[in-house]
């Protein structure tokens, strides 16, 4: 068994009640938290990373571990997934978590869904070949498949109030100030 497939088991053994009760529980843990002391809202993450092989990366995340990659035609090995795929897979992973938590909230159902995230990159700027278009994507697409026994327009609006709270759509959507320098 691949070291995917082994996280995989160990997630998808919740049910939808015990899915529920865990949304339910921090759900109401953050509000208690939040309400003592408003400051607890306020959070820093910390990811670092370190240059391995042609030009991958070893990403450290708190206790996880991950590696990032180019395919071959950027330089790369080729053996793991690239800065902006997992830059979609951050988006594709924070809606499903979004979507379960305002389902929960809004007394949905969501039986299974599916999110896939799709973006269009030129290379030139990358590549210092015309410098006035974005480094980074310039268009995204993002398609939700929910099965559930709700109404299409109660997903409809439970969509509207995901896009509206999903932290990282959020850092697509928006400029967010960021520094860089050298230490």
């Amino acid at each position: 068994m691949t070291l995917l497939q082994d996280q995989i088991s160990a997630v998808s053994d919740v049910t939808p009640a015990e899915r529920a009760q865990r949304l339910n529980d921090a759900g109401a843990a953050w509000n208690e938290r939040i309400a003592a002391d408003a400051g607890s809202a306020q959070l820093t993450y910390r990811v670092s990373g370190r240059g391995i092989g042609s030009v991958a990366t070893e990403i450290r995340a708190g206790k996880h571990r991950f590696i990032v990659d180019e395919p071959s035609a950027l330089a790369g090995d080729d053996v793991a997934a690239s800065p902006v795929e997992y830059a979609l897979g951050a988006l594709v992973s924070c809606q499903v978590v979004v979507y379960r938590l305002y389902a929960q909230a809004l007394g949905l159902t969501i039986d299974e869904i599916e999110i896939t995230a799709e973006g269009d990159l030129d290379v030139r700027k990358l590549f210092g070949i015309d410098e006035s278009g974005r480094a980074g994507f310039h268009d995204i697409r993002v398609k939700v498949d929910i099965t559930g026994p709700d109404s299409p327009e109660q997903y409809e609006n439970l969509r509207q109030v995901v896009d509206a709270h999903c932290p990282v759509l959020d850092l697509f959507a928006g400029t967010v100030p960021t520094s860089s320098a050298l230490v």
